[in-house]
C-alpha cells in the first residue's frame, strides 16, 4: 500500500465502507502498472481480474509503425485451461456421426463467446485453444474417413484445405489468419 498516498488510501476505504465491502488484507495488494514509462522494480507487476491477466505486453503502434510496451489484458493461463479443458468435455473427437456442418453449428456459440470476450487486447493468445479445436477436428475427420485413418499430416491438409474452403464454417476460421489454420 506504499505506493498510494495517505489521502487516496483514506478515500478508497472510506468508498468501500460506504458501499458496504471489505478489503481482505491477504488478497488485496497494490500493482505496479510498469509499462515503457515506468520501469520501477517492484514486488507486484500484475494481476488476475475476470478471466484476464493484466501485466506488461508489447504492442504495435500502428500509427508509428513501432513496438512499445504497455500495461495490457489478456486471457489468463486459467483461463486458457479452462477452455481447452471444456473443448475436451465436449467430445468432439467422438462426434464422428455428425457432419462438419453440424459440429460447428453445436460448438460455434461457445467459441463465438470467448472470441467476444478476449479478442479485442491480444488475439494471439487465444491461438493455443483455437490449435486444441483444429486437432479436435482433424482427429474426428481421421477416425470418419477410412483414407484418413492413421494419417496424420494429410488429415492435416485435408482440414486446411476444408478451411481454406469453407473460411466462414467455424468461429477460430474467420478469426485467424489462414498460416496458423492447422
Amino acid at each position: 500500500m506504499e505506493l498510494i498516498k495517505g489521502k487516496e488510501i483514506l478515500f478508497v476505504m472510506t468508498w468501500f465502507e460506504a458501499c458496504g465491502l471489505d478489503l481482505h488484507p491477504a488478497t488485496t495488494k497494490t500493482v505496479y502498472r510498469k509499462d515503457g514509462f515506468r520501469k520501477g522494480k517492484h514486488q507486484y507487476i500484475s494481476f488476475d481480474f475476470l478471466g484476464s491477466r493484466f501485466r506488461a505486453r508489447l504492442c504495435p503502434n500502428r500509427v508509428r509503425q513501432s513496438i512499445f510496451v504497455s500495461f495490457t489484458p489478456a486471457e489468463s493461463k486459467s483461463a486458457q485451461k479452462g477452455m481447452i479443458k471444456k473443448i475436451r468435455m465436449l467430445s468432439i473427437r467422438k462426434r464422428t456421426y455428425l457432419s462438419l456442418e453440424e459440429i460447428a453449428k453445436w460448438i460455434n456459440p461457445i467459441i463465438n463467446g470467448w472470441i467476444n470476450y478476449y479478442v479485442h487486447f491480444y488475439r494471439s493468445k487465444l491461438y493455443k485453444v483455437f490449435h486444441q479445436i483444429n486437432n479436435a477436428l482433424i482427429w474426428c475427420a481421421k477416425h470418419k474417413d477410412e483414407k484418413l485413418h492413421r494419417r496424420q499430416t494429410i488429415a492435416g491438409k485435408f482440414m486446411e484445405n476444408i478451411a481454406n474452403t469453407h473460411g466462414y464454417l467455424f468461429a477460430p476460421w474467420k478469426v485467424v489468419t489462414k498460416e496458423l489454420m492447422v
